[in-house]
Parts: structure tokens; C-alpha cells; sequence
């Protein structure tokens, strides 16, 4: 087990932010510590063991389960969840989960440039596309592409080595096949044909939703916000897989606006 630690030139040793490899959660909060240009050290946690090694680390982990599939919190995802989640912030005593939460506390501790909105009516608008994104979105784009990676790695861009949120799961391919199985499995619950034909029905509603809220100013707009940091990372793990690509691309403002949040790396 080992942990990989990201020191920036301007790193401040009191801000940590704790991640594990390609996570599109984690990826969020770390487009918004660059928005609001605030220096901190990056931890990387092992997929699978992040839950207990939080926890060494002093934060208390959720008292109720924060994330379902299919309206339902079952057992082994509520016990993660209990146990803790990231990203996860430390700043000096201060412990924050969960990109909402973040938000609010980046908003708090340095307003300039915002994550949300100063109008109440647009601030509502971001505030549900962000909540829509959190709670169903992030869900959905993890479900899809552990259920592609069931039937192996060639399904995924680069063997999901690396893509705009670098490589899934494990830097190593091995360790990457086995944690993709066990939270397809028994986690997520995106193992077996059906439950896979289900995701990929729902896309195409999915990414209309995405080309209403750009059409519509809420996501893409003059300045980039809270909702586009945490949904743009969701539909970059979609592009991962092979065979989704072309749905996106089809799309030329989310295609676009994607590219702007996070630019995908050539193929090395």
C-alpha cells in the first residue's frame, strides 16, 4: 500500500487535499482550488483502502450514507460512505468532504474569483445543475464506465492508462482490472448486461440536459462556476469509453465546453 504525494511549487503544507488515482469526484475539487488559485499539497490515496486511511487522518467520515444507485443506499456503498469519501480538504484543524461542501468553504475563505453566482436566480440555477450533477450525474458516468471496463481495459481510452483525468483507479494496469471488478461488482452494482443497457439508455437524455443547462448559460458561460467543475469531469469519464466517444463528439457545445474545462492530452 502507498500513498503519492503531489508537492506544486507553491504549495502550502496547511491546505492538503486527499484524492485516489482518475477519480472524476476528486477531479472536481481540484478545478476549483485552481479557480480560486489556492496553493495546497495533493494526496494520493490507494483506491479501495482511501475509506480507512481517512480516517487516520482525522476526518470523521458521513453519518449517513450520501450516495445511492437506483434510489438505494445498499449495504457495502453505505459503509464506505460512512467510513469517509473523497476528495477530502484539510486546512490547518478543518476537515471538509464532498465537492458541495468544498465549494462552500472555498467560497468562504476566499470569495474572488467565485464559484457561484451574486444573482439569486442564477446562483439557484447553478446550485441545482451542481446538486444534479453530485447526487445523479456522478453516479450515472461512474456506473458506465466500470460497467465498460468489465469487459476490459481495450474498451477504455488508452487502456485507461491515462485521458483528462489521468489514469482510472491504479497506475498499474493489474491493480486497475481488479479494483474495476470489485467496484463493478460490489459496489456500484454495474456488473451484468442489463444493468449496463439501463446507463446507456438514460445517456442520451443525459447529455441533452448537459446541452439545455449550456444553451441556457447556466454551465460554459463568461466565467466557469461550481457547476461546471463538478459536472465536466463526469462526462470526461464517459469519454473514456471507446464506444461513447462519438455521442459526445456529436455534440459540439458539450463536445466544446468540455474541451475548455478540461482539455484532453494527446496520446502518448
Amino acid at each position: 500500500m502507498s500513498t503519492s504525494i503531489t508537492r506544486p511549487e507553491n504549495v502550502r503544507e496547511d491546505v492538503i487535499l486527499y484524492v485516489i488515482h482518475g477519480s472524476h469526484a476528486c477531479r472536481a475539487a481540484i478545478l476549483m482550488l485552481a479557480h480560486k488559485q489556492i496553493p495546497y499539497r495533493l494526496v494520493t490515496l490507494p483506491t479501495g483502502a482511501h475509506p480507512m486511511l481517512l480516517r487516520t487522518r482525522g476526518f470523521a467520515g458521513h453519518r449517513k450514507p450520501i450516495r445511492s444507485v437506483d434510489g438505494r443506499a445498499h449495504r457495502s456503498l453505505a459503509l464506505l460512505d460512512r467510513m469517509g469519501t473523497v476528495p477530502a480538504l484539510r486546512c490547518g484543524n478543518e476537515r471538509v468532504q464532498t465537492n458541495r461542501a468544498i465549494a462552500r468553504w472555498l467560497e468562504q475563505v476566499q470569495p474572488e474569483p467565485p464559484l457561484l453566482p451574486s444573482d439569486p436566480q442564477r446562483r439557484a440555477a447553478v446550485e441545482r445543475a451542481e446538486a444534479w450533477g453530485d447526487e445523479e450525474f456522478q453516479m450515472a458516468a461512474r456506473r458506465i464506465v466500470l460497467a465498460g471496463g468489465q469487459r476490459g481495459l481495450h474498451t477504455l481510452r488508452d487502456r485507461a492508462n491515462d485521458g483528462r483525468l489521468g489514469a482510472l483507479l491504479a497506475k498499474r494496469e493489474r491493480s486497475r482490472t481488479i479494483n474495476n471488478q470489485l467496484a463493478a461488482r460490489a459496489i456500484f452494482k454495474a456488473g451484468g448486461a442489463e444493468a449496463e443497457r439501463e446507463l446507456l439508455a438514460e445517456l442520451p437524455t443525459t447529455l441533452d440536459r448537459i446541452d439545455a443547462l449550456i444553451a441556457d448559460g447556466v454551465l460554459d458561460g463568461p466565467e466557469l462556476n461550481a457547476a461546471d467543475f463538478l459536472i465536466a469531469p463526469s462526462l470526461a469519464l464517459i469519454a473514456y469509453r471507446l464506444d461513447l466517444r462519438a455521442q459526445i463528439e456529436a455534440r459540439p457545445a458539450a463536445a466544446a465546453w468540455l474541451e475548455r474545462v478540461l482539455p484532453e492530452p494527446p496520446l502518448s
